[in-house]
């Protein structure tokens, strides 16, 4: 099938021509004849399938060509319409870098047509976009947030809005213009053709679509939860404290020519960009936070080749239309499975191929197990890289095999003594990672008990268990922050107690036997955990600080 085969009149063929393209692309060889015949849409393809020329192409044909006689469209292009002083065709865009780059689609495919375009979005001053409004525009491309204003000082009427189009629908909802969409379609009249096109379809969209879609075709390309076929995914995993040296060794390789690379957090992107640069690697950040000249530049920039690597977060994601991004590299993964799909699809653009990597720490083993969902398969692993860290700790995590370590990803190793390993787990939802040696007397990395402490449990909301031997060393463990209790407290990672004479919060009095430990990091013997017993020299001295006052040990918050 070629353009030619969809009905296109010739203004339309010859720009499509002359930017290079001859047949569409499956999103746009669907969608396209539903336009034409006027109908409502729901289209779910990924990103860097076509779907802005999908909708831009039909679009177009309706506003350029309009007919006296109700015939049929001129497929030479006879009868153009030159009124162009009410805004006609109303695209909604997340971000101000799609809303530029479609309404850059539409003057290209539109060059032939006389049509005029106008672009709306924050970040910039508005006076140059208002007295393009004023001068006429037959398509608006628009923000939701510039929109609403501009409305609100009655420079804009959508009262003759016959076309509205939604475009990436999921993101704009994920980031909250869910009220503000709701608001500029109240004030859009009730007869017009309603347009959505999303890289995925979640319920809220189904929801929304149900409200103000009247009978629509639904197109779905491929599953909404499908990646590129075209995209090479591989995951590397890596200690989180690894990973800038990771991405290091991996920008080395001269064949990844154009890298882009999202963090999850905005100071993330700008401590990555300044880290690559002081390595010598050209890196500019791209976020919400910078101001849109500094964005454009920046895009600019990786554009044209001069800034090899652009760090970016989910946000500019959708934004970011350029050609032959060779490698896409999740250097933290995203939070959303959903985000994931968006990402990588900033390579593979137009049909061609690409290469996606990510890095998983521990802490993500559950992000990945969601992406790996999602995409309904597993992420091929990649071999004989530096700073990784085994796969089979991930395959214990996912299988759910040892209480929070499994889910949240802390592997438990090292050797404990007369109560075997340590392990510290918290409600099931985290565990500490500890190695050190457990002879008696010797050194640990974790808190110091009594050598038959192992069964001990702690009941305040979850269970707490170790095992360890009294320690020569004051270096505190992974969670010794988080042992202050009701009535007691731990300090420098020795886990003896101070308490008031009783078990806190339901903990349980030590097994018969259990001697006292000596706190290496205090100067005061401190009381047996639970017991309640303490030295007389330990008591004395107490009341000699409070001034005699009774022999209760104060509690530490």
């Amino acid at each position: 099938m070629t353009f030619a085969d969809l009905q296109l009149i010739e203004p339309i063929l010859r720009a499509v021509q002359q930017e290079g393209y001859t047949d569409p692309t499956p999103i746009q060889a669907q969608a396209i004849p539903h336009v034409l015949a006027g109908r409502d849409l729901i289209a779910c393809a990924q990103t860097g399938t076509g779907k802005t020329a999908a909708f831009a192409l039909p679009l177009i044909q309706h506003l350029a060509f309009r007919s006296s006689n109700g015939a049929a469209p001129d497929r030479q292009g006879k009868g153009i319409d030159n009124r162009r002083k009410r805004v006609r065709v109303l695209v909604l865009s997340p971000t101000r870098e799609l809303a530029s780059q479609i309404a850059d689609s539409f003057n290209v495919y539109g060059k032939h047509t006389g049509l005029k375009t106008t672009v709306i979005y924050g970040g910039v001053g508005q006076n140059p976009q208002v007295q393009s409004i004023r001068n006429g525009t037959d398509i608006l491309v628009a923000t939701p947030g510039r929109l609403l204003d501009l409305m609100g000082q009655g420079y804009v009427k959508l009262d003759s809005v016959e076309r509205f189009v939604l475009d990436e629908a999921d993101r704009m909802l994920d980031m909250g213009f869910i009220h503000d969409v709701r608001r500029i379609i109240s004030a859009l009249p009730k007869q017009r053709q309603t347009l959505f096109f999303s890289a995925t379809m979640p319920g809220e969209i189904q929801s929304l679509a149900d409200d103000i879609l009247t009978d629509p075709v639904r197109v779905e390309v491929t599953p909404s939860a499908t990646t590129v076929e075209k995209i090479t995914q591989a995951v590397y995993f890596v200690a989180k404290r690894n990973k800038r040296a990771l991405l290091e060794h991996l920008l080395n390789d001269k064949s990844i020519s154009r890298a882009l690379i999202f963090t999850r957090t905005k100071h993330g992107a700008n401590k990555l960009a300044e880290q690559l640069e002081e390595s010598n690697i050209m890196a500019e950040a791209i976020h919400g936070n910078k101001s849109q000249t500094a964005r454009e530049k920046a895009l600019f920039n990786f554009k044209r080749g001069m800034t090899r690597v652009l760090v970016a977060t989910d946000i500019a994601a959708r934004g970011i239309d350029v050609d032959d991004v060779s490698h896409v590299i999740n250097f933290d993964l995203p939070y959303e499975p959903d985000s994931y799909v968006h990402r990588i699809g900033r390579t593979a653009r137009a049909g061609a191929s690409g290469i996606a990597f990510s890095f998983c720490d521990e802490e993500e083993f559950k992000l990945l197990r969601d992406i790996e969902r999602l995409i309904r398969m597993d992420v091929p692993v990649a071999q004989d890289y530096p700073f990784s860290i085994p796969k089979s700790a991930y395959d214990a995590a996912i299988s759910g095999g040892s209480g929070g370590a499994a889910r949240r990803g802390y592997a438990n190793r090292g050797s404990g003594h007369a109560g075997g390993s340590r392990s510290n787990s918290y409600g099931g939802q985290r565990s500490s990672s500890g190695s050190g040696s457990g002879r008696s007397g010797g050194s640990s990395s974790g808190r110091s008990s009594s050598s038959s402490s192992s069964g001990r449990t702690d009941s305040r909301s979850s269970s707490f268990t170790t095992s360890s031997s009294t320690t020569s060393s004051d270096r505190p463990a992974r969670d010794n922050n988080r042992s202050s209790y009701n009535g007691g407290s731990s300090n420098g990672g020795s886990s003896s107690y101070s308490g008031n004479g009783a078990a806190s919060n339901g903990r349980s009095v030590p097994r018969p036997g259990e001697g006292q430990v000596q706190s290496q990091s205090a100067s005061v013997p401190r009381e047996v955990e639970g017991t309640g017993e303490a030295s007389s020299a330990s008591k004395r001295r107490r009341r000699r600080r409070r001034g005699g006052a009774p022999n209760t040990e104060p509690v530490v918050s």
